[in-house]
């Protein structure tokens, strides 16, 4: 269709937002250009529509409240395109913020509701073609800017150790189908932890790749140079036999920089850890509301892996609590209101896939229903914005000018040490706030847990959660920390810790049980 003319009023005010004054003639002049300039745009529309992806059909549907009772499931279905391959006969779910052709992609909020992807992800395909079926998506945190599992348009994800606590997020939904037994894996993403927080909460294996190991290609951004997908499994096998299946470069993805060849992550997985050395990273023991029984669990869990062979030494990285999450928070915050919410989750400037569809959906959907998304998306738009107006986006800079300090500085002790190791999360599941709780113990609730692993995305390094014990009926996890592109090495200390305690302890929720 024509692209519709500017009216004067419309020039008249983008002038006056650059300080343009615009008088009748330079209007009449620019009227002039800017018409002969859409001819451009209107060509990029016609090429783009003869050549736009087509969503498939494909069943599926909302599950009832009574196969929905933790409340994890977005949408449920059964696809399966090959009987053969490394995931045949697993059955997965993928968090809904990641594209399935054909089915709905709300990432948990009101600005999505009621859109339907027109192509799958890059991980999606890779399922498929190596025989996994999937079996639906799972519910996450609105547009993914939780650590709760409080804030989905759908309503919370409970935890299926405790209902009245939290599941964790962003990737709630996907921890808690696994941790029931209901999918055997899951495709869960990550920009502060979304991957290992819930798997912690949740008494599961999540792994957060080496930044740009796993194409994010069709999953919705919050910003390119923290967003991560990666594996949640019962087990460490499964972790790496994902992993396997979905890691590489798809050609599509800026973020994908310098990879290795690619490797087999079940390789040698059970060759023990005899001689590797375990570093316990003080400031991960010392975050301000750390719970005692949390950094117990998680040094005991330590002494397991010197019961397995390896050497266990005492670091410290003053930088992990001094600038990560300062780094975090500012990169995150300035750099999501920028992609996420003026760039409508995609932003530009940079080579790859981008999806039409979505951008131009959540557009629609971010202005009709922002003011329904969660307080701790608006506290990001707020503060970003602010920001934005009163440093010109000169703190996202020097963050980023500061990013290879913090990375240093776990590079140099990861030259000391093979791996780091360190609570995935500072406390355990907290409860569930309530509808009617101060906003801003709601947002709270968001983010008090990211002292640990938020800094890892901003650093890039692969980091992994496995389940270290339970106490008090919840489980705890220990976060295993890895050099760049050595995903391999914290596979292979998670599954020798896997191995030296019997493997990890089932969830007592079965499906239907509670509410």
């Amino acid at each position: 269709m024509p692209i519709k003319r500017p009216t004067p009023e419309q020039l008249r005010r983008i002038a006056d937002r650059f300080g343009i004054d615009l008088t009748a003639e330079s209007m009449s002049a620019f009227d002039t250009l800017i018409d002969e300039g859409l001819v451009n745009y209107e060509t990029i529309d016609r090429e783009w529509a003869a050549r736009a992806p087509q969503a498939p059909h494909r069943e599926w549907h909302r599950p009832a409240p009574e196969e929905n009772t933790l409340g994890a499931w977005a949408a449920r279905t059964a696809i399966r395109e090959s009987d053969e391959g490394p995931l045949a006969g697993k059955r997965l779910v993928v968090k809904n913020n990641v594209a399935v052709a054909g089915l709905p992609m709300a990432n948990g909020s009101r600005t999505l509701e009621g859109y339907i992807a027109d192509e799958d992800a890059t991980v999606v395909r890779r399922i498929l073609e190596a025989g996994g079926t999937i079996i639906g998506a799972s519910v996450c945190e609105d547009l993914c800017f939780s650590g709760g599992s409080h804030t989905a348009a759908s309503g919370p994800v409970l935890n299926p150790w405790n209902p009245r606590h939290s599941s964790g997020g962003s990737s709630s939904g996907s921890a808690v189908l696994v941790a029931t037994g209901e999918a055997d894996m899951a495709v869960g993403g990550d920009q502060g932890g979304s991957v290992r927080m819930p798997a912690s909460w949740s008494g599961i294996v999540g792994l957060k790749p080496t930044h740009g190991l796993v194409p994010y290609t069709g999953a919705f951004p919050i910003e390119l140079t923290h967003d991560h997908l990666g594996p949640m499994t019962r087990t460490v096998t499964d972790a790496a036999l994902l992993l396997n299946v979905i890691a590489g470069s798809d050609g599509l993805d800026p973020r994908q920089v310098g990879l290795p060849p690619s490797r087999d992550y079940t390789k040698d997985l059970d060759n023990g850890i005899a001689g590797l050395r375990i570093g316990i990273l003080k400031e991960g023991f010392t975050q301000p509301n750390g719970e005692p029984q949390v950094n117990d669990t998680v040094r005991a869990a330590a002494e397991q892996l010197s019961a397995a062979g390896a050497k266990i030494v005492d670091v410290s990285i003053p930088e992990h609590s001094s600038l990560g999450m300062a780094l975090w928070s500012v990169i995150v915050t300035q750099g999501g209101l920028w992609q996420m919410i003026h760039g409508n989750g995609y932003g530009m400037n940079y080579r790859g896939r981008y999806s039409p569809s979505t951008m131009s959906a959540y557009a629609a959907g971010r202005r009709a229903h922002f003011n329904e998304v969660s307080p701790s998306v608006q506290y990001v738009a707020l503060l970003g914005q602010y920001m934005l107006e009163e440093r010109d986006a000169t703190s996202y800079a020097k963050a980023q000018n500061l990013v290879p300090v913090l990375r240093a500085a776990y590079d140099r002790a990861l030259g000391q040490v093979d791996v780091l190791c360190l609570p995935t999360t500072s406390t355990q599941a907290t409860l569930l706030p309530t509808p009617d709780a101060p906003l801003v113990d709601r947002v709270h609730r968001t983010n008090d847990m990211l002292g640990n692993p938020a800094p890892f995305n901003t650093s890039g390094h692969p980091a992994i959660s496995v389940p270290a014990g339970i106490t008090g009926g919840l489980p705890i996890g220990m976060m295993l920390v890895g050099r760049h592109f050595d995903d391999w090495t914290i596979l292979r200390v998670a599954r020798a810790f896997e191995n030296e305690v019997g493997g990890f302890p089932p969830v007592p929720y079965r499906p239907g049980s509670c509410r």
